[in-house]
């Protein structure tokens, strides 16, 4: 027969176990990089005409998580809006010309290169394409950064 000691110690025992484990699983959600979750956003996105981007702009697009960056020599990027390093979301810093992440510090310039760690590379980017004047994006898949800038010119 179990005294009445020995059964509580079990149940403190087992509830211990639970909240160590939900600690561990907080921890490992923490500190897992984010993926970009896919949802209606995805696909091909029309941003509009040529003319609406000024050189050296920044448009952010919320409904396609991304940034439609024009570039001073007149080309165009889409930039993802999660940084490299753990995934939160970079705003750009008009004032500053820059993008900078606000959980870490990293800063990338309007390409989405790296400007300062601890990213480890450069903001993903998504293919561009322009037709009759109109820019489309297709948000169905990010392309990794690797250190290019690959511009779509009008």
């Amino acid at each position: 027969m179990t005294s009445r000691r020995s059964f509580l110690q079990r149940v403190w025992l087992v509830l211990g176990g639970v909240a160590a484990g939900e600690y561990v699983a907080i921890a490992f959600d923490f500190l897992r990089p984010r993926r970009l979750v896919r949802g209606e956003g995805a696909g091909v996105v029309v941003a509009g005409p040529v003319a609406r981007f000024a050189p050296e702009s920044v448009t952010a697009f919320p409904a396609g998580r991304f940034y439609l960056a024009r570039l001073a020599d007149g080309g165009f990027v889409a930039l993802s809006r999660v940084c490299t390093h753990l995934g939160c979301t970079v705003p750009w810093d008009a004032a500053a010309k820059r993008f900078v992440c606000p959980c870490h510090a990293s800063s990338f310039a309007i390409s989405g290169a790296v400007l300062s760690p601890p990213a480890p590379r450069g903001l993903d980017r998504y293919p561009v394409r322009i037709e009759n004047g109109i820019v489309k994006v297709d948000t169905s898949e990010a392309l990794r950064a690797d250190g290019s800038v690959q511009a779509v010119y009008a």
